[in-house]
């Protein structure tokens, strides 16, 4: 299978609703950001409907964005930037919230 065929399949693969969207450093941050949302109990669990609380892998989840921060810094957009640090200071608010 060439790399091609891989990408193309990727992109329907699971989706009845079409092709996903294309992956990119914003989409790949705003995917984190929901988990940590879902782990913290903002969120509802798409799967399973019902928000559930994980402060541990919510902590561990905001700790993944603030590395990624560090190691990119320097190599983002500017909206990529901002998007990392609004995202970062927001899910740092909701865990003290939920977790005090």
């Amino acid at each position: 299978m060439t790399d091609e065929s891989v990408t193309e399949s990727s992109k329907t693969a699971g989706n009845a609703k079409g092709p996903l969207p294309e992956l990119d450093f914003s989409s790949f941050i705003l995917s984190l950001s929901s988990s940590a949302l879902m782990t913290l109990g903002v969120i509802e669990n798409p799967v399973t409907k019902q928000k559930e609380k994980d402060p541990v892998v919510a902590k561990q989840t905001i700790d993944l964005i603030a590395l990624l921060k560090e190691k990119t810094a320097g190599n983002l957009t500017d909206s990529e930037a901002k998007l990392l640090d609004d995202a970062l200071a927001e899910l740092k608010v909701w865990y003290v919230k939920e977790t005090a």
